[in-house]
């Protein structure tokens, strides 16, 4: 049974072993860092023992002597009851409270710093806390919550960044702090925070669910199901629409309160046709912008033929990026 996993990026690696007592787990640490000191010599370099650090992760209850001597460079590592790896802080009952605490710590002070040029009447305006909120408050609060997530089922953690969220909103809004917090997310038009978190966690948890190597969404579709060289349509760009029978705009669009689009058939003057999408918050706006394309092309397609004669149409978008990739036939992915 593999009781160790080695995980590196750059230059950190943290090593987690496992075992059935805090004396087995101790042994197999200091047989893994043997081997680990081996390598390192043979390599011609050395691992830094004054920066590692020993973390016993343990939820059971029962009183037992949980200190442990691990040696690396033959030098004992400090134990601790927590460590930050790649930004998120650790703790030995992986509830990340402590990870929590700081972050919110963190931000507070950025926005109390900012809060004497942000004063009711004067100051920092609604635009310019609202870039800073969006490029330097929300991504410290929103940084690893596939992580963390689940420690937002306690109130207590949910209250702090709820608490922070609102100080900036209250300084966007040149509100009274008295203000709810929902109230102070209307006015701001901000996305609350904990709805941010699933936002952000949906996707992961559906990539995870389709593969243990998070699959990507857009992949290349097998040869077999490639269209005939001799289907492909020409595609014209149209200098006006004075011969067409219908005219059908689209647009796309993606913004924070989702993605979405939407097309409308016009036969001279009368709205013949309406089309409205919903799409996933995972979508680009240039998705939103072909799938606009296609519906509305499904929708004229569609029409009786005898009360529209000659049926033919002329397509409006604004984005030259779908044109563009319309154009190129060899674009094989969805």
């Amino acid at each position: 049974m593999k009781r160790t996993k080695v995980v590196e990026f750059v230059d950190n690696l943290i090593i987690a072993t496992r075992g059935e007592s805090v004396r087995a787990v101790e042994n197999y640490v200091n047989v893994e860092l043997s081997k680990i000191n081996v390598w390192a010599k043979n390599n011609k370099t050395q691992f830094n023992d004054k920066k590692s650090k020993v973390m016993i992760v343990s939820r059971r209850k029962r009183k037992e002597n949980k200190n442990i001597t691990v040696y690396l460079n033959n030098k004992p590592l400090d134990q601790v009851t927590k460590m930050k790896y790649l930004g998120i802080i650790l703790d030995h009952k992986f509830r990340f409270n402590e990870h929590i605490k700081y972050t919110a710590e963190r931000c507070g002070k950025l926005i109390h710093s900012l809060s004497r040029a942000a004063k009711m009447m004067w100051g920092i305006k609604h635009a310019t806390m609202d870039v800073i909120y969006k490029g330097a408050i929300l991504p410290l609060l929103t940084y690893g919550p596939p992580v963390w997530i689940e420690a937002m089922n306690h109130e207590y953690n949910r209250r702090k960044y709820i608490r922070v969220q609102c100080l900036i909103n209250i300084g966007m809004a040149k509100a009274y702090r008295t203000m709810s917090s929902e109230v102070l997310c209307m006015l701001t038009a901000t996305t609350p925070i904990i709805i941010k978190f699933e936002e952000i966690v949906k996707p992961y948890n559906t990539k995870s669910r389709r593969s243990n190597s998070l699959m990507e969404l857009d992949h290349e579709v097998e040869y077999k199901y490639w269209p005939h060289p001799a289907d492909t349509v020409t595609i014209e760009e149209a200098v006006s629409d004075e011969e067409a029978t219908l005219q059908a705009f689209t647009d796309g669009s993606k913004q924070e309160q989702g993605v979405g689009a939407g097309a409308v058939v016009f036969k001279g003057s009368e709205l013949v046709a309406k089309v409205q999408l919903k799409l996933d918050n995972r979508c680009s706006n240039n998705q939103a912008e072909q799938l606009a394309i296609l519906k509305v092309l499904e929708t004229i397609e569609s029409m009786n033929s005898l009360s529209i004669n000659p049926r033919t149409a002329t397509i409006f978008t604004d984005s030259r990026v779908s044109l563009d990739s319309l154009h190129n036939a060899n674009n094989h992915a969805i």
